[in-house]
C-alpha cells in the first residue's frame, strides 16, 4: 500500500458510521473491520482518510442491506495534518465502495474527495466531482 503525504489522524473506530458518497445503492455504511489493521489485543480497529475498511450496508437499495463490502474512506470530520503544515477537516464522515482491487463500484462520486484517498486509489479520482 502506498505511504501517505500526511500525517492522518484515525478518528473513525469500528462501529462508525459513513455516509456513502457514490450512486452503487448504499446509502449508509458502518465500519465492522479496518483491511490491513495490526494492532493490541482487545484494542477497536480505526480508520481515517485514504484507509479502506469492511463495512455493512445499513441504509439503501432493498437489495443492498445487509451485506458486507469493501470502501475507501475518503472525508472524515476529524481534522488531520498535512507536511506544508496546514489542517484539513470536512463537514461528514464519507465512504465510497470498491471491489477488492480498490476499484469503485459506482459511476460517479456526488461529493469532493481528499487528496489523500486519491493518492492510494487514482481510479476514485477519474470519477469524482472534485479532489481537495
Amino acid at each position: 500500500m502506498k505511504s501517505l503525504r500526511a500525517r492522518i489522524t484515525k478518528s473513525l473506530g469500528v462501529g462508525s458510521y459513513l455516509k456513502c458518497d457514490d450512486n452503487s445503492g448504499a446509502r449508509e455504511l458502518m465500519i465492522i473491520g479496518v483491511v490491513g489493521y495490526k494492532g493490541v489485543r482487545s484494542r477497536v480497529p480505526k480508520a481515517g482518510v485514504g484507509d479502506m475498511v469492511i463495512c455493512s450496508v445499513k441504509r439503501g437499495d432493498p437489495k443492498m442491506v445487509g451485506t458486507i463490502v469493501k470502501a475507501v474512506i475518503v472525508r472524515q470530520r476529524k481534522e488531520y495534518r498535512r507536511y506544508a503544515g496546514y489542517r484539513v477537516m470536512f463537514e461528514d464522515n464519507a465512504a465510497v465502495v470498491v471491489n477488492e482491487d480498490g476499484v469503485p463500484v459506482g459511476t460517479e462520486i456526488k461529493g469532493i474527495v481528499a487528496r489523500e484517498a486519491v493518492e492510494r486509489y487514482p481510479k476514485i479520482a477519474a470519477i469524482s466531482q472534485g479532489v481537495v
